[in-house]
């Protein structure tokens, strides 16, 4: 239990930075200054965690109540500012970081859920919330659509990571720990494919009618 303790707060935290970084990378390609950086980050960072305490009756939410949340963040943030032209050598940084991030809080987020003696139900809905939460508030922050409201591979790849952690729970697939780095391993990759071979989910919009097909 006390490995599998250790193995949540890594994730959780790892999640954090990453985060951080997706967040500060994209505030700072939008001209923000200093704090509006370290704003961005830090919502992007614990903003579905706080959510999610908030929905299991964890008040108040650990986001807020741990200095060690704050300051992964702020220097993830830090960092990206420091080294902003390293960061933006990576091939599409702020989808990178954000897939991290997402693979990790599908994952922890369904631990904690499950940790509280929630079901199923609840703990995949709060995997998917937690992993999604802070990309929501950074893409309303920024004043863009978000990438669940769009056809993107990007909510479904939460839900499959909290899908895995759920039925290992259920059926007592080996140890929680390898349970979790396989989530969060088949999160990542499937978003990663999805941004790398543009797999999208269909939309209405793809299917012509059939007034199109005749004109």
């Amino acid at each position: 239990m006390e490995k599998l303790h250790s193995l949540y707060f890594v994730l959780e935290m790892s999640g954090t930075f990453a985060f951080a970084i997706s967040g500060a990378t994209a505030a700072r390609r939008r001209n923000l200054d200093l704090f509006g950086i370290c704003a961005v980050a830090f919502v992007v960072a614990c903003g579905g965690g706080i959510i999610r305490d908030l929905c299991i009756g964890v008040i108040p939410p650990a986001g807020l109540t741990n200095w060690q949340y704050l300051v992964v963040a702020i220097s993830a943030a830090g960092l990206t500012v420091g080294f902003y032209s390293v960061v933006q050598r990576l091939k599409r940084p702020v989808l990178l970081f954000d897939a991290v991030g997402l693979s990790m809080f599908a994952v922890t987020g369904a631990q904690k859920a499950l940790a509280y003696g929630y079901n199923a139900e609840v703990a995949i809905l709060l995997g998917i919330t937690t992993a999604v939460g802070g990309g929501v508030m950074r893409d309303i922050l920024l004043t863009r659509v978000p990438f669940i409201l769009e056809k993107e591979i990007y909510a479904s790849a939460a839900l499959l990571g909290s899908l895995i952690v759920v039925l290992g729970d259920h059926f007592n697939w080996g140890t929680g720990g390898w349970v979790a780095i396989i989530a969060l391993t088949v999160s990542f990759t499937l978003r990663i494919l999805a941004l790398r071979y543009h797999w999208n989910l269909p939309t209405p919009g793809d299917d012509k009618t059939d007034a199109d097909t005749h004109r």
